[in-house]
């Protein structure tokens, strides 16, 4: 008698099995860049160098606007306006995609007092474009040419690590390889048209180097 019954516990048992099955909800994706790809959290891809430089840029705006202010140097310091205010940043961030004309201005000098307190140079072509992976920073021309992703941080900053390319070498693409070309940076916008990049403690010459950014 129990074996002629357990033939229709069975059925009904793994029919509430199926039913459950269908009724369960499928796990959502993971979470994406706008570009489609799964973009990581920057946390988990910076040196330990620039761990600490981004940790530490506060005191990187203080030392170099008091030697751009304190020291001679090369252009118009007082013309630059917000670019060079430390509490510029505006919400919301994100920059549209396309190409721009950028400027770096260099604070600071890491020669000390002999060296210069400022330099402003020439505006220059970049672009920031779409990828897998989330948006994309180049410097196109020049011979100094950074360029990395932007990770999404708050409304007023993005996180952008990088890689140095000079002279006529291929754009970089190599961030955490090449420790001397690495570089880490803060996206902030300061005008309805108007970003920059801020790069605490860059590898040579200057205490604080901004690139200005505006649309074409």
């Amino acid at each position: 008698m129990s074996r002629l019954r357990l033939g229709p516990v069975l059925a009904c048992a793994a029919a509430l099995t199926v039913a459950a099955c269908a009724a369960t909800p499928a796990p959502p994706p993971p979470p994406s860049g706008s570009g489609g790809g799964v973009l990581r959290d920057w946390r988990g891809i910076i040196t330990a160098n620039d761990r600490d430089r981004y940790q530490r840029r506060d005191a990187a705006w203080s030392l170099a606007l008091q030697q751009a202010r304190r020291q001679r140097g090369s252009g118009d310091l007082s013309g630059l306006g917000d670019l060079i205010d430390a509490d510029a940043a505006r919400a919301p961030v994100t920059p549209p995609v396309g190409d721009y004309r950028c400027r770096t201005v260099k604070l600071g000098s890491q020669g000390g007092e002999d060296g210069l307190g400022y330099v402003i140079y020439d505006w220059f072509e970049c672009r920031i474009e779409q990828t897998p992976k989330g948006l994309k920073f180049s410097k196109t021309t020049g011979s100094q040419r950074p360029s990395g992703l932007f990770f999404p941080e708050t409304d007023r900053h993005m996180v952008m690590l990088g890689s140095m390319a000079l002279a006529s070498e291929p754009a970089a693409n190599s961030y955490g390889q090449h420790p001397d070309r690495d570089l880490v940076a803060v996206l902030e916008r300061i005008g309805d048209r108007r970003w920059r990049l801020v790069i605490p403690w860059p590898q040579n010459e200057s205490n604080l180097d901004l690139i200005e950014l505006v649309p074409n």
